[in-house]
């Protein structure tokens, strides 16, 4: 009797889809539409520090740089890049080729439940994979053990062999050791600099992490 596949977790921002572009496009159109200096984009990417700066945080440095109302701020941070995501085309397909071949595919990020469903939604994540969790309604944060045990209950899979693939050395590899599980990081062109630990294989984006995890276990 064939054993079953294990579990694939895999991150949201910066591993399926590339959410510091779509946040970069946000907050554009957030300084065009407010007549604020464009030269000010950098400032704004610094500020957000591709998500790990508190939305609190950012919310009070807009306000009180730019004087621009709470509603206006409010829409850009929920809204803004959320609507923007893409999910690559590649990546799609890697993922409909594990499913296919009988993993069991789950999105595993930290974030708020309103904004990571309407990436995952938008970009018919949820058509692809058998579920998500997110730290908000977990209660936990990456690289805490439970968020992936949540993981493995939610399915009903066992995260005895399973994959962990994402971008952040802390929250991804980290996580992954944290629960015995295997891992590939997704560099984007990054050099691995954490001296403590490593990931058991680097890929250079999602889908090449994606088929080279699933492949690794044939």
């Amino acid at each position: 009797m064939p054993r079953p596949m294990p579990l694939l977790m895999i991150d949201l921002d910066n591993t399926l889809v590339d959410r510091d572009a779509a946040f970069r496009e946000a907050a554009s159109a957030f300084l065009a539409e407010h007549a604020l200096p464009g030269t000010d984009l950098g400032r704004l990417t610094a500020l957000d520090n591709s998500g790990y700066t508190p939305r609190q945080d950012v919310a009070r440095a807009l306000a009180e740089r730019y004087g621009v109302s709470e509603d206006a701020v409010r829409r850009f941070l929920d809204h803004g890049a959320a609507d923007r995501v893409v999910l690559p085309e590649d990546t799609r397909d890697a993922l409909r080729e594990a499913v296919d071949d009988g993993w069991t595919c789950v999105i595993v990020t930290n974030g708020r439940v309103a904004q990571q469903e309407t990436k995952i939604r938008n970009t018919g994540l949820d058509r692809l994979v058998h579920g998500w969790v997110i730290s908000e309604a977990a209660g936990h944060k990456k690289p805490a053990p439970e968020i992936f045990e949540a993981a493995a209950t939610a399915t009903g899979a066992s995260l005895n062999g399973a994959w962990v693939i994402g971008d952040s050395p802390h929250a991804d590899i980290r996580g992954a050791i944290g629960v015995g599980a295997r891992s590939v990081w997704v560099s984007g062109g990054r050099e691995w600099a954490e001296t403590a630990y490593r990931p058991t294989h680097v890929a250079p984006d999602a889908a090449t992490a994606i088929r080279l995890g699933t492949r690794k276990e044939r």
